[in-house]
């Protein structure tokens, strides 16, 4: 019993209590780039669950094989070749999102949310513990991105998923389709999931920063730039 209700909270606490985008603020740079339409926010989300959920099977799998000293080239190689996949699906199946996305599909390659949970939780962790953290991280980004999506979408141009909803009634606000909209937007999602969680989100350390394979290199990166300073 006690086994499930862990399992539970695992694939539950990345939808809002550990959301990667609006809890860690992991994985800015596609959330803001990309969600101009809310198809585009659905497609990038599910792409990145998709590669989460594989690369952190694969990794706790081989998580007894790779050696320490090579773990993240390892980890790359992995995520790299799913993102790899799902680009030609991409491009095979659906290729007007592929072209919508752009270069943000191979970035997912070193996505820092893929990076930190393959690290903190797959290299830890059991391959269906994994698996769940991926559904449920996966999930958490990809509402992020569908809601952002959604907002900007309907007061930027009026639709949702490209139906027309407020057309000949309000005027759209072309700005929310540029970059102040998205940080905009960005912002108040995350003083809404502030409210929602009473401003206590998650304390535990390993999932923001502290648990990106670059912290080490980014903090000493700011330690020499504040020394040049």
């Amino acid at each position: 019993m006690e086994e499930k209700k862990n399992r539970l909270s695992i694939l539950t606490n990345g939808i809002i209590k550990e959301n990667p985008v609006l809890v860690l603020v992991l994985g800015t740079c596609p959330t803001l780039a990309v969600t101009t339409q809310a198809v585009n926010g659905v497609g990038m989300g599910v792409a990145a669950m998709v590669v989460l959920i594989c690369s952190n099977v694969f990794i706790s799998l081989l998580k007894n094989v790779i050696p320490d000293k090579v773990r993240i080239p390892c980890y790359i190689v992995v995520i790299a070749a799913f993102v790899t996949v799902v680009q030609f699906l991409l491009k095979a199946y659906l290729p007007d999102l592929d072209k919508a996305l752009g270069l943000f599909i191979p970035l997912i390659v070193v996505n820092c949310i893929i990076l930190g949970r393959a690290e903190m939780f797959a290299n830890k962790n059991s391959v269906i513990d994994s698996a769940l953290d991926g559904v449920g991280m996966g999930i958490g980004f990809t509402l992020a991105l569908t809601a952002m999506g959604c907002i900007r979408e309907l007061i930027g141009n009026g639709t949702i998923f490209g139906i027309a909803v407020t057309a000949g009634h309000i005027d759209p606000m072309a700005i929310f389709m540029l970059a102040p909209g998205g940080f905009f937007t960005f912002g108040c999602l995350i003083a809404l999931v502030n409210k929602l969680t009473n401003g206590k989100p998650s304390k535990n350390k390993e999932n923001g920063c502290a648990g990106c394979p670059s912290a080490a290199a980014c903090g000493q990166a700011q330690g020499n730039e504040g020394g040049a300073q």
